[in-house]
């Protein structure tokens, strides 16, 4: 009898997954389950091109057809209650049992939420109907207030711009990004979206948010009022671990996996938003990260060790955010380290390295025009994978090329 494989989470990680699995050779049955009513998209032009585009449309990760030609069967709108690990199979809320031979979670992550806050006018941005929803209220002169200068808050910000509609953003710590990026590179960030209009508070906690049938109103701790038309919360996203923790798998900021994907039942991988894994790269520390690559590659990942392959991450963090002409890219982990160095590209283009006391380079974050920074990221990512321990000369002077330093 032919073993099935089955995958909870339609998003690019699952979806990558299961066509892995065919282009590794296997020939028993996959099973691909999204609770979702669409074919599986990709969630990042959501924040970005998606709300600009003169007709909205998701862009699809992968077609019916597609799936039906690889051998995968995909069933949407399916919820999972519940994973029986002696039984070995998951259960629907629909009472359907679905039985499998290795099992992989992809379940991703959902929103933070502002607890005892709801409301029509109360908005969070994660899925496609979201997406359509809050593009549909973005129109000229339409009030925004955002709450969270992190990346989903300022990207929507300058869609919103774009769109005509008025932004405040209140972020309640000193400044834009304060856990992704250098100081100099958010205020970089900081100096476009004023330009553009944006009206941005830092500092000034929520005291209460009031809303209405058409306007909502956010009260900070200052005692300022600041009236919306609309409130989007954008504070972060927390893993979907219910399945896993209902079936008594360890959780550790997400599902808790060991460098090969698997969780504490060897029968039972986890992938992508939804589970935190230890990088050698890093000295085993524990990372969760929430990044298209990342759930790219883990999809990848996931269905060679569901193969037996036994292969360990060896990823190097990376990100990118696009905010009206600015791209912005990450790779790495500063908080590794101490000491920064600074290469002027030209043409307003500038990448900041990141180095450890023993001069080992650990993290590099490049802001320019388009994609002016990419070609010097992507270097960058390959000397950190390399463990590489550059000069601080050599990396600041732009006239000395870094895939020379390789």
């Amino acid at each position: 009898m032919a073993e099935h494989y089955v995958i909870v989470g339609a998003g690019e990680c699952g979806v990558r997954a299961a066509i892995a699995l065919r282009e590794q050779g296997f020939d028993g049955d996959v099973s691909l389950i999204g609770d979702e009513g669409h074919l599986p998209y990709e969630r990042p032009p959501l924040s970005k091109d998606g709300m600009l585009a003169e007709v909205f449309a998701a862009k699809t990760i992968a077609s019916a057809e597609q799936l039906a030609d690889a051998g995968v069967t995909f069933r949407h709108g399916v919820r999972i209650d519940s994973l029986d690990r002696e039984g070995k199979s998951i259960v629907s809320a629909d009472g359907s049992t679905i039985a499998y031979d290795k099992l992989l979670l992809a379940t991703g992550a959902s929103p933070r939420r502002l607890p005892g806050v709801a409301g029509k006018r109360i908005v969070y941005l994660r899925t496609l109907d979201d997406a359509r929803r809050l593009r549909a209220e973005l129109l000229p002169g339409k009030r925004l207030a955002i709450i969270g200068g992190g990346f989903i808050g300022l990207e929507l910000a300058a869609s919103a711009r774009a769109r005509g509609a008025e932004v405040t953003l209140i972020e309640t710590l000193p400044r834009l990004l304060s856990r992704a990026v250098p100081e100099g590179m958010a205020a970089r960030i900081q100096q476009r979206h004023e330009i553009e209009g944006v009206s941005l508070i830092f500092g000034d906690g929520i005291a209460e948010i009031r809303h209405g049938a058409d306007e909502s109103s956010v009260e900070l701790k200052s005692g300022r009022v600041i009236d919306a038309d609309l409130v989007l919360v954008g504070i972060g996203a927390v893993p979907n671990v219910a399945l896993a923790e209902q079936a008594g798998l360890s959780i550790d900021n997400g599902i808790a996996v060991d460098n090969r994907l698997a969780t504490s039942d060897p029968d039972v991988f986890a992938a992508g938003d939804c589970c935190s894994f230890p990088l050698d790269l890093y000295g085993g520390r524990r990372l969760r990260l929430e990044s298209w690559r990342n759930a790219q590659e883990q999809g990848n990942l996931a269905a060679s060790n569901m193969l037996g392959a036994n292969r360990t991450v060896d990823t190097v963090p990376w990100f990118w955010s696009d905010q009206y002409d600015l791209g912005l890219q990450i790779t790495g982990l500063f908080d590794e380290g101490t000491t920064h160095v600074a290469r002027d590209l030209g043409n307003g283009g500038t990448v900041l390295f990141c180095l450890k006391n023993d001069g080992r380079l650990v993290a590099a974050g490049g802001i320019g025009h388009g994609n002016a920074v990419a070609k010097d990221i992507r270097l960058a990512q390959m000397l950190i994978a390399a463990q590489s321990r550059p000069s601080a000369a050599a990396l600041g002077d732009a006239g000395v090329s870094l895939k020379r330093l390789l």
